[in-house]
């Protein structure tokens, strides 16, 4: 993910932004930051969605797999 101290830029750069306004080297920072903002929040949203598998595209030995593991997982959780 994207940095703290860049976060803490984008914030900055907003607040200046309604209070009173960037001039063009800002404009062109804030616009380059929330560029790479955007793409590492798309790369780790891909990376999410990924990983999930459809209980129905699973082979049966998956699925029964699958389905002692939820099993067990209720155990713990009552």
């Amino acid at each position: 993910m994207i940095g703290k101290e860049k976060i803490d830029r984008i914030n900055e750069l907003a607040r200046k932004h309604k209070e009173e306004g960037l001039t063009e080297e800002e404009l062109k920072e804030r616009e380059q930051l929330r560029k790479e903002y955007i793409a590492k929040f798309r790369e780790n949203f891909r990376g999410q969605l990924n990983q999930i598998k459809f209980v129905e595209d699973l082979s049966p030995e998956e699925q029964e797999a699958y389905r002692r593991k939820q099993e067990k997982n209720k155990g713990l959780k009552a």
